[in-house]
This record gives structure tokens, C-alpha cells and sequence, in this order.
């Protein structure tokens, strides 16, 4: 707590001490583009899927597993089938680089996330995700207790605010609100606690399903309706709460409470660490979030790069059919590089691809694929990279922070910016410096938002962000050099009333009891997963939303299914 309190007081003064340039400057010409996702792949890869008839291999190559997909899931899959001693393996990702939407980039040369830019601090159900920050050196055990490097750790201040024309600290509206407004904040805290101790809430979310067993009856209920019916039935309807958990909703499912199950709304908080009323007293160590300029790309280039290495990791391939046959598995895909189609055999394949592209690719699916795929929707996304190359005006109030939101109408989808520069050791540097700050832009609730990313020029998405940020920091149009755009058609799974019910009977049967001893050291039981005879299935879409704990512990689980 004391290095968190030096480093806000630090910040502040760092803030005070810097000359902020005026804006009556004219803006500059913008420069920037679409980075990141090659959609125009994507949509290749559907029209040829449509058409029914592929290409001929031209070279047939063989391994003892094919993992299709190297987003999250894929890389855990390689990372346990590497621990099980399977070394012969192939991972093919339609991208240029693997790590789906948790891949990092730069703009100008300096860091920052395409995607998905924190992992909460894991709690003891995601062990495997624990085993992996050990291996990666970020916590350790220091006298009998686990310690997390603090580099890696969010800096302070680590969030705000910007509400009624100023920045508060922390999201949620608390200066000048009513006390009507605080009582329904804690008794919302209330609820959750209330629903916490009714039915376990776990991420991942299978550690709350047992073998066989049917949901809970209180998650049977919260599922079968929205988030919004749900608080509208439990007389929660000031709009300061509401807009809260909206912004909640889209922050981690794309999508706003009148489409998530109310079981994913109170899951958000009763999996993590709770929900604070504004002078509650809260878990700091739950609360807790490691990040990093690249946001989780620091995460999925440090699982890639043995991959790399090794010659397993093959990018810019699209999978284009998976077949399961008598002896084994045939993958074709296109190797974008060549130009050209491979034939890849082995006696197992991985699915880590989303459940929509697995349905199409994947020749006599399985019912529960294709029942998986017709029920779940997902969310388009948008992330604005934005290069400013000196310190931005900034309205009265809380301290520049990491994470950025403003109070705002939540159909427009924003969600704020991080700093990527936040997290440097020098605290004035990264206040004075140049520095990126990323744009988050949920497409989830607008209308045709999946056809505005595809069809819309870079331009008016970058002079719209620039016009939203403007309001707390009105020379940003000034001081921005460029802005990339990173696009998302399919950025996450939402999961809608009914989806926890379908999919937590899908893989409940373990396919085998026994533990399987890992080269380091872990014993490793059988996780849950979705799964034929040669065929295991694993993405954060067969846990019904999308975060990190979700698809790793998915993919590692059908590494050690495909390793036997």
C-alpha cells in the first residue's frame, strides 16, 4: 500500500510540474491504417468455404497432433503438449502472428495492446494459470506466501473516471450522487454477495460444474433471463448503478445487460472480487491486475516463442476442412505464404478455433458443435491505437491513471483508453514522454456494427474516437501523430440467457480418471473438454464469454486429451 500511495503522489506532482501546450494549435494530418487483424483473410477464407469445393493439396505433411488456431487456447494446447513430452505437433494460424485477440503491436515504437490488456491476479481455481505466471517468473512463494512481481503489477493510481466534467478516482459515479444512489450500490454489493454464497462462482467456469451434474439452481435461474430483467426485478434502477454494470457488460462480454444471461452479470463481479460500495473496504490483493505495455501480448509472445523456435507455430495458414477419418485426422489449409494448399495427417487434432469457424470447417460435425454454434452470438470489437507525441491537457481532478473511462451514453460502446505508457519504472517519464493510449469500442449493441468494421474506411473511426476523447482532453487532436485501427468482427462470445445451461453439458465426462505427470513436475488431472473420438475442442466460446483464464485453461486441458 505504501509504494501504491508513493507512486499516486508521484504521478500527481509529475502532473503539476509539466507545461501543458494550449489547443488552439491546428491539428495535424493524421496518418494510421487497419494493423492487426487481416480481415480481408477471414472473409476469403468464408467465401471459399461457401463455394464447396476446395483446392487440391499440393504437399501432404504429417504429425503425431495438429492444433488449429493459435489465439489463447491454441498456445495453451501446444504449452501442455509440451509438458506431456509431445514435441510433434503443428499449430496453424490464419494471422501473421499468433495470440488471437490478446496479441500486442507498437505504434511509432512503442508498445501497446491489440486486444485484451490485463489478467486479474488468478484466483486458486485458475491453477493452471498460476503454474504458467511461475513459470514465467511473475509470482513465486517468499516465506510459505505467494508474492506477485510488482514490476508486472498495475501501477497506481490505476483507474478513473471522468464524470460531470472532471476525473474521479475509481469507476464507479460516486462524487455528487445522491444517497439514494449509494444505498442501491450497496445493496447491489449485497446481491452479489447474497448470490456468491447461494452458488459457487468460478473462473474458469468449469470448476463450478461437477462431472455429470446439472447447473445449480440458482444459476439455473439467473441464466434463464437477462442481467437487465433480472435488475429490474430486483428494484435496482438508479442510473448511476445501471450505467455502471452496462459498462461492466461490455467491458468483458461485448454486449450490454439486456443481452448477457443475469447469471454472466453477477458472475463478473462474484468470480473476482466482489462489488465495492465507495468507502467499503476492499481486497487489494484480489483486486489486483498484472498488465504491460503490450497489454496480454507479453503473455501469448512468450508461449509463442518456443513454438517459433522449435518450427511448430505456422502463421498465416487458414485452416480450410478438418476431417476425422478411419486412422486419423486430414487438415487442408492454405498457406498464404505459398499460395498454395497442405494436407496435414496425425492421429489427433485440436479445434482451437471459435465454435462459428469449427462448425464450418470441421466435415459431419458433432451435435453439440453445431448446437454450440447456432446458439452462441458474438460481439464485433474495435481498438484505436493513438500515438501522441507530448502530454495532453487534461480536465481537473484525479490523476492521469492506466485504465481511463468516461460516463457516456453506453450504446455508443466505448469504453475508455489504457496508458501504455503507464507502467514504466519512471513515473515523469511516462507522464512527459510520447506515449500510446488505446481506445476500447464494444460493437456489441450497435446496429450493423459487424458490417460498419468491414465496409467503413479507417478514417471516420479514428476521427470519431479523437472527437470522444476531445471532451476530457480537448488538444487531443492536436498532440495525436497516428492512429491504427485494429478490428474484431468476432471479438468474443456474449453470453446470452440459456448458454451457461447448453454448453455446461457438453464435455462434463471426464475420458479418464487417472493423473498425468507433467515435465514439470505437476500432476495434472483430466479437464472437461468438448471432445470426439480424435477430435478435443478448446476456446473461451465453449465457456459462453472470452477472457484469458477461460481459453487457457481450455486449451490446456485438450493438449492433455490429444497427448493421451
Amino acid at each position: 500500500m505504501q509504494r501504491r500511495h508513493f507512486l499516486a503522489t508521484v504521478a500527481a506532482s509529475a502532473t503539476s510540474a509539466v507545461v501543458l501546450p494550449g489547443c488552439d494549435e491546428a491539428p495535424r494530418t493524421l496518418q494510421g491504417g487497419f494493423a492487426g487483424i487481416d480481415m480481408q483473410r477471414g472473409h476469403a477464407l468464408r467465401d471459399l468455404l461457401k463455394t464447396g469445393t476446395l483446392p487440391e493439396p499440393t504437399v501432404v505433411r504429417r504429425a503425431q497432433v495438429i492444433i488449429a488456431g493459435g489465439g489463447v487456447a491454441g498456445l495453451a494446447a501446444a504449452r501442455s503438449l509440451r509438458l506431456a513430452g509431445v514435441e510433434d505437433f503443428a499449430l496453424l494460424e490464419l494471422e501473421d502472428s499468433a495470440g488471437g485477440n490478446s496479441r500486442g503491436g507498437a505504434v511509432q515504437g512503442i508498445a501497446c495492446p491489440l486486444g485484451a490488456h490485463y489478467l486479474p491476479v488468478p484466483g486458486d481455481d485458475a491453477r493452471e494459470v498460476q503454474d504458467l505466471l511461475e513459470e514465467l517468473g511473475l509470482r513465486q512463494r517468499v516465506a510459505g506466501r505467494w508474492r506477485y512481481d510488482e514490476r508486472h503489477l498495475c501501477h497506481s493510481p490505476q483507474e478513473r473516471l471522468f464524470f460531470e466534467g472532471e476525473w474521479q478516482e475509481g469507476l464507479l459515479p460516486a462524487h455528487g450522487v445522491p444517497d439514494t444512489t449509494l444505498a442501491q450500490y450497496r445493496r447491489f454489493a449485497q446481491a452479489v454477495d447474497d448470490a456468491a454464497k447461494a452458488a459457487r462462482f468460478t473462473m474458469p467456469v468449469l470448476r463450478s460444474l461437477g462431472p455429470g451434474k446439472p447447473l445449480a439452481k440458482p444459476h439455473q435461474a439467473l441464466d434463464a433471463l437477462t442481467f437487465a430483467a433480472w435488475l429490474a426485478q430486483e428494484g435496482f434502477d438508479d442510473e448511476h448503478l445501471l450505467w455502471y454494470l452496462n459498462y461492466c457488460c461490455r467491458d468483458d462480454y461485448g454486449a450490454g445487460a439486456a443481452r448477457v444471461s443475469a447469471w454472466a452479470g453477477i458472475h463478473y463481479f462474484a468470480s473476482r472480487h466482489g462489488f465495492h460500495a465507495p468507502g467499503e473496504a476492499a481486497d487489494e490483493a484480489r483486486e489486483s491486475v498484472l498488465t504491460w505495455p503490450e497489454g496480454n501480448g507479453w503473455i501469448t509472445q512468450r508461449l509463442a516463442e518456443p513454438l517459433r523456435a522449435g518450427g511448430q507455430l505456422r502463421t498465416a495458414t487458414s485452416v480450410l476442412r478438418i476431417t476425422e477419418t478411419r486412422h486419423g485426422v486430414e487438415v487442408d489449409a492454405f498457406n498464404h505464404a505459398t499460395d498454395s494448399v497442405e494436407r496435414w495427417q496425425a492421429p489427433r487434432c485440436i479445434v482451437a478455433l471459435p465454435v462459428f469457424v469449427a462448425a464450418r470447417v470441421v466435415q459431419s460435425p458433432p451435435a453439440f458443435l453445431t448446437g454450440a454454434a447456432q446458439r452462441l452470438q458474438s460481439a464485433p470489437w474495435l481498438v484505436a491505437n493513438i500515438h501522441i507525441d507530448s502530454p495532453l491537457t487534461d480536465r481537473p481532478g484525479a490523476a492521469p491513471a492506466w485504465d481511463n473511462v468516461l460516463y457516456a451514453d453506453p450504446t455508443a460502446g466505448g469504453l475508455g483508453y489504457v496508458n501504455a505508457g503507464h507502467q514504466r519504472l519512471d513515473t515523469r517519464a511516462a507522464l512527459a514522454g510520447p506515449t500510446v493510449l488505446t481506445y476500447y469500442q464494444a460493437l456489441g449493441d450497435v446496429p450493423d456494427g459487424r458490417q460498419q468494421l468491414a465496409t467503413q474506411p479507417w478514417q471516420p473511426w479514428a476521427e470519431a474516437v479523437l472527437a470522444t476523447l476531445a471532451v476530457p482532453h480537448p488538444d487531443l487532436r492536436q498532440r495525436a501523430t497516428r492512429v491504427d485501427i485494429t478490428r474484431y468482427g468476432h471479438a468474443m462470445a456474449i453470453p446470452t440467457p440459456g448458454m451457461l445451461g447448453f454448453l455446461s453439458q457438453i464435455g462434463l465426462q471426464r475420458l479418464s480418471g487417472k493423473r498425468k505427470q507433467l515435465s514439470n513436475g505437476e500432476q495434472a488431472p483430466w479437464i472437461p473438454t468438448p471432445a470426439t473420438a480424435r477430435l478435443s475442442f478448446a476456446h473461451s466460446d465453449w465457456s459462453g464469454y472470452s477472457v484469458l483464464e477461460e481459453a487457457f485453461t481450455r486449451g490446456h486441458g485438450a493438449g492433455l486429451v490429444a497427448a493421451g
